[in-house]
């Protein structure tokens, strides 16, 4: 079976060489020196997912981010940064991505969270496409697809996994604990941030939609309501 193909972009010579060498041990990589040449790269050749630095030359991870969202909406982005602000982590999911890590990582914490990335993208296309219909709405889980008769919206694959999530638990109350551990696998306070940034986005597409609503439930967790 040939290796999955992961995009890394690092400009830190010595950091990238460590961090490829790993990865090479495991996926077929693919290293850029900067966010420019990375979208180049990006543009001309398939890859399974991305992985990127954020503060670098030519083009940072965050206009990077942007740019790749323009072309694919489904390809994982994670970033790597030694930016460890909240606003920063909040505007790279934002933005579009899926995950974050604070140098100095773990190489084995990266490579896991790769797999695990690969293996719902894989289980994804494997899965037949299966349809929830409501309030003049058509979602597309496995395509990342919404639309209405005047709208379509391609999600990011968190937006997805939040929205379905939601649609297989109608006018139920879901615990914040719950929902993160559904998605992330994880309950800690960075990503419960995160979800609040998901929420945000899912809210704006539905903004016009007055029978449908997601609920905030204080220090429990949100319902999804439906009339």
């Amino acid at each position: 079976m040939s290796k999955k193909k992961v995009l890394y972009i690092e400009d830190e010579e010595t950091l990238a060489f460590l961090t490829s060498d790993n990865l090479e041990q495991h996926f077929d990589v693919v290293h850029c020196t900067n966010g420019k040449i990375g979208l180049e790269t990006f543009c001309k050749n398939p890859f399974d997912i991305v992985v990127t630095d954020i503060m670098m030359p030519e083009m940072d991870g965050f206009e990077l981010a942007t740019e790749i969202r323009k072309r694919n909406q489904e390809i994982p982005i994670i970033f790597l940064s030694a930016k460890t602000m909240k606003e920063d982590r909040i505007k790279g999911l934002k933005l579009g991505a899926d995950d974050y890590l604070v140098k100095p990582y773990s190489i084995e914490e990266l490579i896991l969270k790769i797999e695990v990335f690969l293996h719902r993208s894989q289980k994804n296309t494997e899965k037949t496409v299966k349809q929830y219909e409501f309030a003049g709405f058509v979602f597309e889980p496995e395509n990342y697809l919404i639309k209405n008769e005047s709208t379509k919206t391609t999600l990011t694959e968190r937006e997805a996994q939040l929205l379905k999530l939601f649609l297989d638990n109608p006018n139920t109350v879901l615990k914040r604990e719950k929902i993160l551990m559904e998605l992330w696998g994880s309950d800690d306070y960075f990503l419960g941030r995160s979800l609040d940034v998901f929420i945000s986005r899912l809210r704006k597409i539905f903004k016009e939609t007055p029978n449908l609503t997601i609920e905030n439930i204080p220090r429990v967790g949100f319902k999804w309501v439906s009339e």
